[in-house]
This record gives C-alpha cells, structure tokens and sequence, in this order.
C-alpha cells in the first residue's frame, strides 16, 4: 500500500504524523511511505489537500470530511482524547486495516 503524507512547512504537526507511520511502516514492509510538501494553494487543489497534515492511503484519505475546505492550513483530527493535529497509532491502523 502506499501512504502519502502531505504537509505545509509551517504546520509541526506532520511530524507528529510522520512519526507515527514511521512506527507503522516498520511493522509492515508492504507499506511505503512518501512526502509530499505542499507549497501552493493550486497544488493543494490538486492533492484535494484538507490541512496539514493529510495521509492518503492508494491515494485516498481515509480522514476527509466532505465540508473540510482544501488549503494551506493546519488540520484537526478527532481522536478518543479529543482534537488532536494527527490521527492515533490506532486509528491510522484501523484506517490501513479498512484500505
């Protein structure tokens, strides 16, 4: 399965994001992982970018909500502790189970 991570340099938290598919990919070796830096508002169009960071899954992103406006902004994820800038370990794991 391939996993891309977009991001904008000016949002921390993909790297949180990045860490976790990191832990995740080194459990699963059918995994790959690739960044994608997002710099303008017409690549973001082009992505279907929702903030920073998002994470396609076959080029899907498991986590979009149909309102969430494309663009150059920081993302919010709903998590079990409340909103959070990435998704959990086990939610990106349900999300690769469901993929």
């Amino acid at each position: 399965m391939n996993i891309d991570l977009l991001y904008f340099a000016d949002c921390p938290n993909w790297k949180v994001a990045h860490e976790r598919l990191a832990s995740i990919a080194a459990e699963r070796p059918d995994l790959t992982v690739t960044h994608h830096l997002v710099e303008s508002v017409e690549e973001a169009e082009r992505w279907g970018f929702h903030g920073s960071p998002s994470i396609l899954l076959d080029g899907v992103d498991p986590f979009a909500d149909a309102d969430t406006a494309v663009g150059l902004s920081c993302r919010v994820y709903e998590t079990p502790d409340g909103p959070s800038g990435a998704p959990t370990l086990e939610q990106l794991r349900t999300a690769l189970a469901h993929g």
